[in-house]
This record gives structure tokens, sequence and C-alpha cells, in this order.
């Protein structure tokens, strides 16, 4: 197979065609859902659930916590597509195969991109169990979906990141729940967490929370355009200041991300109600 027709066969338009074989919902909002925050998915009504290996292209999940299915239907009266669990590059994919589904959403008709995640806390106000709507990231993971040719067509070679976060849609969140935090998101590769002294470094950057995500899926979100809405749910004090050094394990993160899902599922779906 010529590398046209394997693009043809593999890229975002075929994957959108394998969507529209198992329903006929076209959504005006895409979630992704984060480690142990799956259970947004299961509120979605008049469902269609898709494995992500029944799409063209579309990696599997592997990490825990996520299950690795596209749901499509209603929620709160709007048609959304929802990622119940996303991709990572600690998995071994590349940035193109973990931004691949944004593509998808976007050839779809898709304008508007509602991510999570799971996270530690940098900043000593927070606590575990916060939500935090993003309102800029720090890029750390050494490597960007962006790179390599550009299609002009879909987006801008140096797309502008000013505003990337988009803020009505925070305005919509902060409606919804009054005691969200906000901050910068600062992104790494993993799989490992962080050692304490690379924590406090990322708090001297400026970072409020740090995680293994969503950078990637924002950076090509932002080139095609896309309204964007990030919420970080924080699982863990992550500061790096001796005496305040936590030990993590990623069944403790899930339980806490399961705990608080709940509250982040009540902010998406008002957020998406107000869309």
């Amino acid at each position: 197979m010529t590398e046209t027709r394997w693009r043809a066969a593999s890229g975002p338009d075929a994957a959108v065609a394998a969507i529209r074989r198992r329903t006929t919902v076209t959504p005006v909002v895409a979630i992704v859902l984060g480690s142990g925050l799956g259970g947004l998915a299961d509120e979605v009504h008049d469902a269609a659930r898709i494995p992500y290996a029944e799409i063209p292209g579309w990696k599997p999940s592997t990490a825990p916590g996520h299950a690795g299915e596209l749901v499509v239907g209603t929620l709160a009266g709007k048609p959304v597509a929802v990622m119940k669990g996303r991709l990572h590059y600690y998995e071994g994919y590349d940035m193109a195969e973990v931004a691949f589904p944004v593509r998808v959403f976007h050839a779809w008709g898709i304008g508007t991109l509602v991510a999570t995640n799971a996270c530690g806390g940098l900043n000593p106000a927070f606590r575990s169990g916060d939500l935090m709507v993003m309102t800029d990231h720090i890029n750390f993971m050494g490597a960007n979906p962006l790179r390599g040719p550009n299609d002009d067509a879909l987006g801008p070679r140096f797309p502008d990141m000013v505003g990337t976060y988009t803020e009505e849609l925070r305005r919509m969140a902060h409606e919804v729940d009054d005691d969200l935090r906000e901050g910068t998101y600062v992104a790494v590769a993993g799989p490992n967490f962080e050692t304490p002294a690379e924590l406090r470094m990322l708090r001297g950057f400026g970072g409020d929370a740090v995680g293994m995500s969503t950078v990637p899926e924002i950076l090509v979100a932002r080139q095609l355009g896309m309204r964007i809405l990030a919420i970080a749910t924080v699982t863990d004090m992550a500061t790096g200041i001796p005496g305040q050094i936590e030990h993590v394990s990623s069944d403790a993160v899930l339980e806490v991300a399961e705990r608080a899902g709940k509250r982040l599922a009540k902010v998406i779906e008002g957020v998406v109600a107000r869309l």
C-alpha cells in the first residue's frame, strides 16, 4: 500500500466513517476522561459504545483506569462524544498517535474539546480532591504532536498559544461550581512519578499541578481552532517540600480521582448544558 493510500485508510476521515457506521449522532462537544474519571461516560444516554480497536488509526488504551472506548450519545440534552480513557505518550505511542482522536473529532465537525486528567498538586494551597481549571500549561514532555509536515488547510505551522484555554468555557465552569481552583498545568513524559527535586523545579517554573497527559491533545486542538476547556483533578500533593513529601501510587491516584469524579461530572454536565 502506498503512503497516500495508507493515510487515506487510517487517517481521521476513515475513523469518522467507521464511527458514523455505528451512530447517527453528530456531537457538538468531545470530552476526554482521564485516569479514574470514566464514570461520566455512564451518564451518556442512548449511547453507542465503540472500542478504540474498532476505529481505524485509533490506538487502544493500556493505562490503568482507562476503559478504552468512545461513547457517543446525549449528555445534559446535548449530543456528545466521550473518550472513556485516553492515550498517553508513556504507553509507547508517538505524539501523533496520542493526539489522533482530536483530529478525528475535528474531522467529524466537533468544535469544542473538554479535557480532564488526574494530576499532582504543586501549589501548596491546593488539597487532594480539588478541581483545577487549567488557564495555561508548560510542556515538559520533550515532544510535540505538531512536529513534522504541516497541513496548512488544518491550521498554521506556528499556532499562537495565547488564549488557548477558552475564557467563556472557563467562566461557565465557575458558574457551575464556585469553588474551583485555577492554575498552570505542567505536562511531563512519565511514567515514573517525579522526584522531590523535580517537583520543586516545576513549582519554581510556575506550575500549579503536574501530570502526564492532556497537553498533546490541547496543542492539536489549538492548531485546529477548537474551543478548549481543561479541568485537572488533584489526586495527591506533589510539592517536593521536605516534610510534605507523599509516597504516591497509581492505585491511590485512581482512588482519589474516582471520589472526585462525581463532582467533576456535575461541572462538565453543567458546562455542556450551557453550550
